[in-house]
């Protein structure tokens, strides 16, 4: 007679909108070997089974298996709230003494019985239960569809699932904690007007939910506007300059007060000169015709204390009477000037690119074509999974509350929505994953790669680390699960998903250039840089370029989004008054106070502690902590090295840095 046991069954409801249900569960336990218990029904007397986030343990008692291969689960369709989301449903056994997980992570349909695997992580070409899988890609499909917000910019989901939605009254609801900000700070002499003095500006930070930003005592230094291109959130633009561009106005005479004794040529063959060139905004349009945004070009020297500072600055493209470039030896307010209109530009370039089209948008698109193409059952849908989180969220809200016609960017950039988009547009159709959203190789591509070349460059010292850190997280990953390139080859997941990411937007994919393998992943070392790619630009590159934005915004002479009137066209000596005329009113300031202070509040978990754990197989869990254990010695580094460094570049601790593009 067969033996009884009793199994200890937890079911964990997810915690979202219209998770629990009212609706009767019934389970059956498979064996491997073809054994299984009789149906199970799973409910309580007097208790309301299966709440939203709730916790629910139940014993059973059937014939004893040697282990638990499958979960067969179902539903009907009764009470008045019938439909169901699983996180996970761990089974206990008295015989094994070892808990069985099955990780679900799906809506439960009515009358239809799921079958799902322990640890629940295959391959298509390995799966037993290949109809369900296919139906639930399907349902993805019809669910996760393909759309442009941005006209012949990157692509986005056409509607936001209800599983992309805030569940909650999220900390990242905009408009309303910007009235609470507001209120709480106390800052009611922002209501209108424009400034008397800067040190007028200054005594605003009053409060210590609007404090005074580290930029306000540093914003007229040289050496601190060199640290904005190599410590700062628009990171990326600098390049190693081994010649003076034709259409920069300047000779190895009008450099020579600035070069330390040094000629151009000792510069060039040492690698102390650098450039920053905007050329991507020449023509770009603004809000109206009482705005505009320079396309500039400058130049920055690494001295002998090994600070970069400018020292030759051109706010258009064409040299002319009217386009003189700008020194450090020009009028004193002449030259603040200069650099807050080619900080202008630098704004405008990084909130458009760097922040939002080279993240948000961009890896929006990623996360659709991943849930359209790979099943959740998939290892490497369970990798990506955790840098997902919110993204869709917080793009949708974004999109609708901040880059909207007479939203934030309209009202605080000169720019406005209008020069934006079409900023947008330039920018995505240049980027290539495997030069841009690849470290390594972007730093190679503008002569930066090499850590002896501006050492002072904080941003590649504390990037670098986290990149090849998460490019070994996933090289162990995807060789656990692929050890021959065949395993590969015949992934059609894997192979929809590459396709799908090439395919051109205006056929209905991604149109992302430069992925590896161009839509047919052959081998792992492909397949690795294209992970380590997505898993780096929705942490690493984001919170690189998201979180310092208060400390650099929320003084506009520092880092002016919005200028009025025109850039200077001559070298007269200017005043305050004249910066103070140019800087925005009260109101537009407080607007990119408020902003920017909640966009640089992290709200997630570290890189690497997973809000939500996707990954159950034990070998890849121990690739998981291996990864972590990592990270903690990377924190420890950059932690060391900002004892040394004024100011400390702290954007990049582990700590520090999240999982996912979550604001």
């Amino acid at each position: 007679m067969p033996t009884t046991v009793k199994y200890r069954v937890v079911v964990k409801t997810g915690d979202r909108r219209r998770a629990g249900t009212d609706a009767n569960v019934n389970i059956i336990l498979h064996c491997d070997d073809g054994h299984r218990t009789k149906k199970h029904w799973l409910w309580h007397v007097f208790k309301d089974d299966f709440e939203r986030g709730h916790t629910d343990r139940f014993s059973v008692q059937d014939v004893s298996l040697s282990s638990l291969d499958t979960l067969e689960m179902w539903r009907d369709d009764c009470g008045l709230g019938s439909s169901w989301y699983v996180d996970t449903v761990t089974i206990w056994s008295d015989v094994t003494q070892s808990d069985f997980v099955f990780p679900l992570f799906r809506w439960i349909r009515p009358n239809y019985h799921y079958r799902i695997r322990h640890l629940d992580t295959s391959l298509p070409q390995l799966e037993p239960y290949r109809t369900q899988r296919e139906i639930e890609l399907e349902e993805k499909r019809n669910i996760y569809q393909l759309n442009t917000k941005v006209l012949r910019g990157p692509v986005a989901v056409k509607q936001i699932p209800d599983d992309e939605q805030f569940s909650f009254d999220y900390k990242w609801n905009i408009a309303t904690r910007k009235i609470k900000m507001i209120a709480q700070s106390k800052i009611i002499n922002l209501v209108s007007g424009t400034w008397e003095s800067l040190s007028h500006l200054k005594n605003v930070y009053t409060s210590e939910i609007l404090k005074e930003p580290a930029s306000t005592t540093r914003w007229s230094n040289d050496i601190f506007f060199g640290l904005q291109r190599t410590a700062n959130m628009n990171h990326s633009v600098i390049n190693l300059c081994t010649k003076i561009p034709e259409n920069l106005a300047v000779t190895e005479d009008t450099l020579r007060p600035f070069l330390e004794g040094w000629t151009l040529q000792q510069v060039f063959d040492s690698n102390r000169l650098f450039i920053v060139d905007y050329k991507i905004l020449e023509g770009l349009p603004c809000k109206n015709d009482n705005y505009m945004v320079c396309a500039p070009l400058a130049l920055f020297f690494l001295n002998g204390e090994q600070h970069l500072v400018p020292i030759a600055i051109q706010l258009k493209q064409k040299p002319a009477e009217d386009n003189p470039v700008f020194l450090p030896t020009d009028p004193l307010w002449t030259w603040m000037m200069a650099k807050m209109w080619f900080n202008n530009a630098d704004a405008s370039y990084h909130q458009s690119l760097t922040h939002l089209g080279f993240t948000h948008l961009l890896m929006e698109g990623v996360v659709v074509v991943t849930h359209r193409n790979i099943s959740q059952s998939h290892p490497l849908f369970k990798l990506l999974a955790p840098h997902y989180l919110y993204l869709i969220a917080i793009n949708t809200r974004g999109l609708e509350l901040l880059v909207s016609e007479g939203g934030w960017v309209d009202k605080t950039m000169n720019i406005g929505i209008k020069g934006m988009f079409e900023l947008i547009r330039r920018g995505i159709n240049v980027w290539r994953m495997d030069q841009h959203g690849t470290l390594p190789e972007d730093l190679k591509a503008r002569g930066m790669l090499n850590s002896k070349v501006l050492p002072c460059y904080h941003f590649r010292s504390d990037a670098l680390p986290l990149y090849w850190a998460i490019n070994t997280y996933v090289k162990k990953y995807v060789n656990l699960y692929y050890d021959t390139p065949d395993k590969i080859t015949g992934d059609w997941e894997i192979q929809n998903w590459a396709s799908e990411l090439v395919k051109p937007r205006e056929e209905g994919g991604c149109g992302i250039l430069g992925v590896p393998g161009n839509g047919k992943i052959e081998n792992q070392d492909q397949l690795i840089i294209i992970l380590t790619s997505i898993i780096y630009t929705c942490s690493v590159a984001h919170a690189a370029t998201n979180f310092p934005q208060y400390d650099e915004y929320a003084f506009p002479p520092n880092y002016p989004a919005s200028l009025g009137g025109k850039p200077p066209t001559d070298k007269t000596p200017l005043e305050e008054k004249d910066i103070l005329k140019a800087l925005p009113d009260k109101p537009t300031t407080l607007d990119v106070m408020v902003v920017t202070k909640i966009l640089s509040d992290k709200g997630t978990k570290s890189l690497g502690d997973f809000e939500v754990q996707y990954i159950f197989d034990p070998p890849a869990r121990k690739i998981v902590q291996e990864f972590r254990e990592e990270l903690k010695e990377i924190s420890k580094q950059v932690k060391e090295k900002n004892k040394t460094r004024n100011p400390p570049y702290e954007w990049l601790d582990p700590e520090v840095v999240p999982n996912s593009i979550s604001i």
